[in-house]
């Protein structure tokens, strides 16, 4: 094992100009680093990458308390931060309960992560004193802070009827994952986030659609891209090499294509 493996990967993906780091919130898999521990690390050992929890599981994460935790790294990284957020899907109740979550039902979960957003946007407010009410989560005359260093983003992983509708009326981005999809499936996905984003008197325009996607190849992205409505792709693997030919001939490869089409 070597324990400071991530940290030179991330040291060389900044270096080679990579744009963001997302790293998995599963805490109840034993070879799994803290997430939050380690994007501190990787934000204290880069310039100029942005990181974040792709996506942080909000049945182990108290809304208040990460919404602190990540105003603070956004604090100490120079605004380096977004916040990637996941209900915490049915499929993976036991493993909640097992490490002392509640594990919700879909539906509660659900409904848990809105409640979720509005508190961290109440925690990021500056206001002076706070309150919320709500099944879930209760404020009681919180006072606020830190404020993030930027205007941060929450990124929902979301796939099914009603988190998509929450990802057009209360997110500023969306970060699915191949596997759970196929390319065919987006387009009609971000239709329906454009239409409740418009319905909610929000732009589409100012949702980020953020696709993991593993290892693939420029045309499949200018595909994604210029076709099926994504922006942003997070490409997987632990190969030096392989981070260097990406760098150097897939991504560029895209931006040129998808400039030429535009």
């Amino acid at each position: 094992m070597q324990p400071a493996r991530p940290l030179e990967l991330a040291v060389l993906a900044d270096e080679l100009g990579f744009d963001l780091i997302g790293i998995q919130d599963h805490p109840y898999q034993r070879r799994f680093y803290d997430t939050w521990t380690l994007l501190t690390a990787i934000a204290m050992r880069t310039q100029r990458i942005t990181v974040f929890p792709d996506v942080a599981n909000i049945q182990l994460r108290p809304p208040a308390i990460l919404a602190k935790s990540a105003a603070t790294l956004d604090l100490l990284s120079g605004g380096r931060v977004q916040l990637g957020l996941g209900a915490g899907s049915a499929s993976i109740a036991d493993a909640i309960k097992g490490i002392g979550g509640p594990g919700h039902t879909a539906g509660a979960s659900v409904s848990a992560l809105e409640e979720a957003i509005q508190v961290i946007r109440l925690m990021w407010s500056g206001e002076r004193s706070v309150s919320f009410d709500g099944k879930f989560y209760q404020l009681a005359g919180v006072h606020p802070g830190p404020m993030p260093a930027h205007a941060m983003g929450i990124w929902l992983a979301a796939y099914k009827p009603r988190m998509i509708s929450l990802v057009g009326r209360a997110a500023d981005g969306w970060v699915p994952s191949f596997g759970y999809l196929q390319p065919s499936d987006l387009g009609e996905l971000n239709k329906r986030i454009d239409d409740e984003a418009r319905n909610a008197g929000r732009d589409p325009l100012a949702i980020r659609r953020v696709l993991n996607v593993g290892e693939q190849t420029a045309e499949l992205l200018v595909e994604l891209t210029l076709e099926h409505g994504m922006d942003t792709y997070i490409v997987s693997g632990e190969d030096p090499e392989a981070m260097r030919q990406f760098a150097a001939g897939v991504a560029p490869a895209v931006r040129e294509a998808v400039a030429k089409a535009r």
